[in-house]
């Protein structure tokens, strides 16, 4: 578990980094032996305190040096393979591999043997990775002379072609000035206050774990009855309390820096076909667990080493006091945490919603110790640990489980691979909560617990998990809709039933943006502009919830070209569509997908990488209103009708 998420950082800020900094400079040459024969010789200089790794290092650790020779004709032989340098190998501590990598020199030596004696250039790929405190993943680009010159070095750069694509995405706005409207700082304000309360619900949800209850009154008696006066003991575990909020704040600092290199990472990170796949398996790895077949924890030598820094006194023996709680209840917070992590990625604003939500489930966490050492008779009001906190790790479970099938949900829609639809979707959370409600039932029963005993409480959850399987089913016919769930299963146009077009609500849409402004000028209409994507929840809910209101989907309709650019859609553009963009001074883009392309079209011209994202504008490209995010009926209608 610690490699996969250990891992999954590293790549993520290696693959930002990677845009601008290489910690090895290179250079190349070859050598002839005869007609036929050469050496193909590749030498880096690598910076100091970084490793280059060699292509024989253990698998499980950083990822081995490749190199692919580009010749589909076969003009040429690889004789043997590839041969390096001196190496060093060393033992990685947090893969739990031997790795074999180069330090400050590596030298790669290939033998060729031509086939056609006409041939005058060889092309490598060389794909690599660095690391030091990050790993960086690179490839590199070179094309050896068999005339014997030196290897030229192939670095990006931006064509012609790629130049007047990009400028095709740039409009020339008119009243650019009402995008500067305060509409989208209330919204952010909003969502702002949203993620914190559900951090907030979500750390409350942590404390009645069994990894975290039973710490309350133990740590709680410790700071009141271990200090020299109850002055110092109140003093501590408030200390203690803000070290554990000042932990989990620190976690989403990472997120930070790949916000500020692209402001779209984070949005491609959520968005990510693969990255919902692995969250996908988390998910259901994190419920078996809490079902009780295994147990999930990070390395005790990590949690032993916290534990004797404790020992040190003061401040400093407090803050890891607070860090050993947070590294032992890993196996109940971790599960919790990673839906914050996902939830916070998909929504506007990422890096800082992640750090509000961070805050308000470290607040949580935090405040029964605070708040009990300053009124410790309520201890004596605490229930006592027992088999109902057993009972909350298998809901938990099922909820994750649930919750499992989304990121599955996400990478289907984006990937537009068709299996799971809206009626599929459902069926499987039919299923899901359907055992829930036997469990609660006494019909089913996890390891370390005994059959559950019937009583009043039991029943009646169990009776109100069956009335919420009931509305799910409902959910299954035919144009029906589950407003109380809208955004969570897929839309209601990717469903198993023939639908009237694939936009949503059967309205006539486009997905790109020159035809939907061809037939806005044609027919006189003004443009709603959506900026919108196949993972979006809230997109689903505007869609559900507002745009089925009579009267905005007969303005949608009637009044208004719909242009829907989803901003996540991996579908790949063609060969010919295909260019790079300066987004930044840092930053060198490449545009291969749709969502590629209308994900930089939004920031270009709207400044901002946030969905749902509406702009109503004139066929002249004039911008109608102020742009609108997130909204209720009665708000978006007027909106609408203002914009007339």
């Amino acid at each position: 578990m610690k490699k996969i998420i250990f891992c999954a950082i590293l790549l993520h800020l290696g693959a930002l980094r990677s845009q601008t900094i290489d910690p090895v400079q290179w250079n190349s040459s070859i050598i002839k032996i005869s007609d036929t024969d050469y050496n193909l010789i590749i030498e880096g200089t690598i910076d100091k305190n970084w490793h280059l790794y060699s292509q024989f290092t253990d698998e499980g650790g950083s990822l081995p040096t490749e190199f692919d020779f580009l010749d589909d004709e076969g003009n040429y032989e690889t004789v043997g393979k590839v041969q390096e340098s001196k190496t060093e190998t060393a033992y990685n501590d947090t893969f739990e591999v031997k790795e074999t990598f180069f330090t400050d020199q590596a030298k790669f030596t290939q033998h060729i043997k031509l086939v056609n004696p006409e041939f005058t250039k060889i092309e490598v790929l060389m794909h690599y990775q660095v690391c030091n405190d990050v790993c960086i993943s690179k490839e590199k680009k070179f094309a050896f002379s068999l005339g014997g010159s030196s290897v030229a070095q192939e670095t990006a750069k931006i064509d012609d072609k790629s130049i007047m694509l990009a400028e095709k995405l740039r409009l020339n706005l008119k009243n650019k000035s009402l995008l500067l409207s305060s509409n989208g700082a209330q919204v952010k304000e909003v969502s702002m206050l949203r993620i914190f309360i559900l951090g907030f619900l979500g750390g409350l949800v942590a404390l009645f774990t069994p990894c975290v209850f039973p710490m309350i009154p133990l740590t709680v008696s410790f700071f009141t009855k271990h200090s020299s006066n109850k002055k110092k003991g109140i003093t501590n575990a408030m200390f203690y309390g803000f070290f554990i909020v000042l932990i989990y704040l620190g976690l989403s600092i990472p997120f930070h820096f790949l916000d500020s290199l692209d402001p779209e990472i984070l949005n491609s990170i959520s968005t990510n076909v693969w990255l919902n796949v692995f969250f996908f398996i988390i998910f259901v790895v994190f419920a078996f667990s809490f079902f009780g077949y295994y147990e999930i924890t990070l390395p005790h030598r990590w949690s032993n080493k916290m534990d004797s820094a404790s020992q040190v006194g003061g401040f400093v023996g407090i803050f890891f006091m607070a860090l050993t709680l947070v590294l032992v209840s890993f196996s109940c917070t971790g599960p919790i945490l990673g839906s914050l992590l996902a939830g916070s990625l998909t929504a506007n604003q990422g890096a800082m919603q992640l750090t509000i939500g961070m805050g308000g489930f470290g607040m949580a966490l935090a405040l029964p110790f605070a708040l009990f050492a300053l009124f410790p008779r309520l201890l004596e009001s605490l229930p006592k640990s027992g088999g109902w906190l057993t009972t909350v790790k298998v809901v938990l479970g099922f909820v994750e489980l649930a919750l499992a099938f989304k990121f599955l949900s996400n990478a289907d829609l984006v990937a537009h691979w068709g299996f799971l639809k809206r009626e599929v979707f459902i069926g499987i959370w039919v299923v899901i909560f359907s055992l829930l409600a036997l469990y609660f039932f006494g019909c089913i029963k996890f390891p370390h617990e005994s059959r559950k005993k019937l009583n009043y409480k039991t029943t009646f959850l169990g009776i109100c998990i069956g009335g919420f399987v009931i509305y799910l089913i409902s959910g299954i016919q035919k144009d029906a809709t589950l407003k109380l769930l809208s955004g969570f299963p897929p839309p209601s146009f990717y469903s198993l039933y023939t639908q009237p077009s694939d936009c949503p609500l059967g309205l006539n849409c486009f997905k790109d943006f020159d035809k939907g402004l061809a037939i806005a000028k044609a027919e006189g209409k003004p443009i709603l502009l959506d900026f919108t994507g196949w993972a979006c929840v809230n997109c689903r809910k505007m869609e559900e919830n507002v745009w089925s209101d009579p009267r905005v989907y007969s303005m949608i309709k009637d009044n208004y070209v719909l242009i829907s650019l989803y901003i996540d859609d991996r579908k790949a553009l063609e060969k010919k569509d295909r260019f790079r963009i300066n987004i930044n001074s840092d930053y060198l883009k490449s545009i291969n997908t749709v969502g590629d392309k209308w994900a930089t079209f939004q920031y270009l011209n709207f400044d901002t990488a946030s969905q749902p994202y509406y702009v109503t504008m004139s066929p002249d490209l004039k911008i109608l209103n102020s742009p609108k995010q997130y909204a209720n009926t009665e708000e978006y209608y007027s909106w609408l009708k203002e914009s007339l």
